[in-house]
């Protein structure tokens, strides 16, 4: 059975590797702003998923966050450095799953850059709550789903394809080797 790619006239996989990837990563994250941080994932038959918020994101796709350093996420993280990562920048288009390593760090000067008032719910004691630690993730590989032109012509085109019984597909997927 082929492919519904090979129904498309126009090519819809455009696979990225480095600073193209990097920035598709970055430009894709950034509008999640949320992903799903997902550990365990070569250690058990069942992963563990929890949403976490992405506070900095670099041109080459690593994520960083705040995390405490007694949560089950950071002993998972020391027992598989394995992360997988899943984000969606929308309802329709900006779907990005990554995969790559997470570290675990206390740096002063990355917590003060990361910090946000917000983050005493969670960090009571403020900026210098000794709980705090950063996590790192460098993706090694990863995959996305997006649109070539926006929604607003992804949806038109869609329309346009219904009423002419043909796929007029404006996405664009790919791999991402960063």
């Amino acid at each position: 059975m082929d492919s519904i790619n090979h129904n498309q006239d126009e090519g819809n996989v455009e696979n990225l590797s480095g600073n193209e990837a990097g920035q598709k990563i970055k430009e894709l994250c950034e509008k999640a702003k949320n992903c799903f941080f997902c550990t365990g994932i070569t250690h058990s038959a069942e992963f563990n998923t929890r949403p976490m918020a992405v506070q900095k994101i670099d041109q080459d796709g690593t994520c960083y966050f705040l995390s405490s350093k007694d949560s089950h996420k950071n002993q998972e993280i020391i027992a598989d450095s394995y992360v997988q990562l899943l984000f969606q920048a929308s309802t329709y288009s900006g779907f990005v799953s990554l995969f790559g390593r997470a570290i675990i760090f206390t740096d002063k000067k990355i917590i003060e850059e990361l910090w946000e008032p917000l983050f005493k719910t969670w960090f009571t004691e403020g900026i210098d709550d000794p709980r705090i630690s950063v996590i790192q993730f460098t993706p090694d590989t990863g995959y996305y789903w997006d649109t070539k032109h926006g929604q607003v012509v992804s949806f038109a085109k869609q329309v346009a394809g219904a009423i002419m019984g043909k796929t007029l597909d404006d996405s664009v997927e790919g791999n991402l080797e960063p």
